[in-house]
């Protein structure tokens, strides 16, 4: 809960200072819909350190990988998404090589526990509405100012809780590692957080919510190059889920299949 805390609240402080020079751009229809961007953006930061209390990394990657699903069922039964076969079947050859390309970095060692592992799944579905809810609703906003105030109504009240519903105040006071520490939140949540999540919401404004989802698969193919630079094993079989990969991302944003309409 405090890393989820932090998460939020130090891009909150980061990106705050822009909030009231962006004030004009919004109008009464949009702060509703931002009021549940914020929401959609806020609880997965808690909700994917809770899951790993009880689940692994490698479960967790897989089950972050069913966000461009979500996305595409929610656009599709609720925001009038239209899709063609081979843009649902690019979601499903995705998912498929994410899942693969994580079994064999991971070693095919999973922990699935059904009672952490729904806090991830809640999560990607936060990220399914997150995304239409822009595309559908925000157009005429920034991605900057879309990400300004996806922190903006729960920053405060998350930074109350910090302080005082958790033990923050004495750990900073006590603890050895607490600065480093520190320091690896704050770069998670300054460049994880509040930068990606500016250029994830450009993402979605010039092209679809779904392709802007799908790059959640190439989440495993950036964590294997970091292994890869720490001297983990890289073989053919890790092509083959990576170019199953990019193969699935590339026919979600297709806008036609080979000489098909």
């Amino acid at each position: 809960m405090q890393v989820g805390a932090l998460r939020v609240c130090i891009a909150f402080l980061v990106l705050i200072p822009f909030a009231f020079k962006r004030i004009k751009e919004l109008k009464r229809k949009h702060w509703l819909v931002l009021f549940f961007v914020s929401l959609g953006s806020a609880a997965p930061a808690f909700l994917f350190p809770m899951a790993q209390v009880g689940i692994d990394s490698a479960t967790a990657g897989i089950l972050n990988s069913l966000t461009p699903l979500f996305t595409m069922l929610v656009g599709v039964l609720l925001f009038h998404l239209k899709v063609k076969w081979f843009n649902v079947l690019g979601v499903m050859i995705g998912l498929l090589g994410a899942a693969g390309l994580i079994s064999v970095s991971g070693g095919g060692n999973f922990q699935f526990n059904l009672g952490y592992a729904i806090y991830i799944i809640i999560a990607t579905i936060f990220y399914a509405f997150n995304g239409n809810l822009i595309k559908s609703f925000l157009k005429d906003l920034s991605s900057f100012t879309i990400t300004i105030y996806s922190f903006f109504f729960f920053g405060i009240p998350t930074l109350v809780y910090l302080l005082i519903g958790t033990d923050f105040i004495v750990k900073m006071n006590e603890h050895p590692q607490f600065w480093e520490g520190m320091a690896y939140v704050a770069t998670l949540a300054i460049f994880g957080t509040a930068i990606a999540l500016i250029v994830f919401n450009y993402l979605i404004k010039i092209t679809t919510a779904v392709f802007a989802a799908s790059v959640t698969y190439l989440i495993p193919i950036v964590a294997l190059a970091w292994g890869i630079l720490d001297g983990e094993r890289f073989g053919l079989i890790h092509i083959l889920w990576i170019s199953c990969v990019l193969f699935g991302v590339f026919l979600v944003n297709a806008k036609r299949f080979l000489w098909f309409k």
